[in-house]
């Protein structure tokens, strides 16, 4: 059984989330993406886990149902602290596999302060503490670091991180044996770090709304019996092939921390540029944004384009409806575009089936030509990017003979 995961996600008891981020939502615009296993999110928030408790069937395996779509439980752990007298603030997704250690986790998280204010709690503890925390619950807790190279919330942040997982995790750092690339990295780029040969790279969205270019954009697919926490766990920590196919990623240029800058200058530069500056903006004379391309070029010890031999592939894609809304030259949020996503889902099946695997022919039966040839290239990774900087979403670049000219944008895409 063919399994896509995307195991980071929050519910609408974090901030800056979409009111309806529940199990019945997640699990409908999961079926719409082609997302078969989800992770809850947030069940350290006592709403959101009754809500789970309520609204969840147990599937055994440490995997639970909603409406035919499978999930795990999750949540995400900001840990806040210092450390060598700089301030530190690590990102964690826990993944558990039944309610029982959910429950003891809140219990001795309940002694570290609240859990009801944010669906992603902040405590002053060290990451070793949080591993310490888990070992003392169960064996069979998983934690994976989250966005590992955000600047202002990773392990690996230019602003808040480390240089080296052993500086972090200290003698835990057996226990990590993933990292979340994050939508500003790939697994190309990690790949150029040897220190990172120990560890899997997985990939989930980190999604606040379960509107499916947001759900499932970035996930892990694996190859199972049935959906199975222990084995696709796993699957992670030994690189399975077998069963870790691979990755899905948006292209590392549309996250929002991918080169450096400054958002309020509006200025945006590549790493050999930053250096040129001194890692100084040019317009404000303040310390620039350092993005994860710069990050990864002070951390890395191989050249761009060197591949592990362990390494599990990736495939990268840009999400349908802002492939639609490219070359169709208008709002990725306008009622055109959904009726076309929705007509085209409801003539194949969900998202990433158009994205990844139905072949061009069969797509140019009943799409546009132009979308068709759009998502061709984004198979190939070829769909330009402008890069994304200091919390600024990367845009893609449609050429203009990939646009459909002004005077045939109220026809459909169906029309063509």
């Amino acid at each position: 059984m063919k399994i896509t995961a995307d195991l980071h996600i929050h519910s609408k008891y974090s901030r800056a989330t979409s009111g309806k981020m529940n199990v019945l939502e997640l699990s409908e615009s999961a079926k719409v993406k082609g997302v078969n296993l989800l992770g809850t999110g947030d069940f350290t928030h006592p709403k959101h886990l009754a809500d789970l408790k309520m609204g969840l069937e147990d599937a055994g395996d440490g995997v639970f149902k909603k409406n035919d779509v499978y999930f795990i439980l999750s949540t995400e752990i900001a840990n806040l602290f210092t450390w060598e007298k700089k301030g530190r603030k690590v990102h964690n997704v826990i993944l558990a596999p039944s309610f029982e250690i959910v429950d003891q986790i809140n219990e001795r998280l309940l002694k570290w302060g609240r859990l009801d204010y944010d669906g992603r709690p902040m405590f002053g503890k060290t990451c070793v503490e949080l591993m310490d925390l888990c070992k003392s619950v169960s064996k069979d807790i998983t934690v994976i670091c989250a966005h590992a190279w955000t600047p202002w919330f990773a392990v690996f942040g230019s602003n808040s991180g480390f240089d080296r997982l052993e500086d972090c995790f200290q003698e835990h750092t057996k226990d990590i044996f993933a990292i979340e690339t994050g939508m500003s990295s790939d697994p190309a780029m990690n790949w150029r770090l040897s220190a990172l040969d120990k560890v899997s790279l997985v990939s989930f969205s980190d999604a606040h709304s379960p509107y499916p270019w947001r759900l499932g954009r970035e996930a892990s697919v694996f190859e199972l019996d049935k959906p199975d926490y222990f084995e696709m766990i796993k699957a992670i920590r030994d690189k399975d092939k077998d069963k870790f196919l691979y990755t899905i990623e948006t292209d590392p240029s549309y996250g929002k921390y991918h080169y450096d800058g400054h958002r309020g200058c509006n200025v945006v530069l590549s790493p050999e540029e930053a250096k040129k500056y001194n890692n100084i903006c040019p317009v404000c004379r303040k310390q620039l944004t350092i993005g994860v391309a710069h990050r990864v070029e002070e951390l890395a010890d191989r050249p761009p384009g060197f591949v592990p031999k362990d390494a599990i592939p990736f495939k990268t894609l840009l999400s349908l409806s802002e492939i639609i809304a490219g070359v169709f030259n208008t709002s990725v949020e306008s009622k055109a575009v959904w009726r076309e996503f929705n007509q085209a889902i409801k003539t194949f099946g969900n998202e990433l089936s158009i994205l990844l695997d139905l072949s061009e022919e069969q797509l140019k039966k009943e799409l546009n030509g132009k979308v068709v040839d759009v998502i061709m290239k984004g198979r190939e990774g070829k769909i330009k990017i402008k890069p994304g900087y200091d919390g600024v979403y990367g845009t893609p670049v449609f050429e203009e003979t990939e646009t459909v000219s002004d005077s045939k944008k109220q026809k459909s895409l169906l029309d063509y």
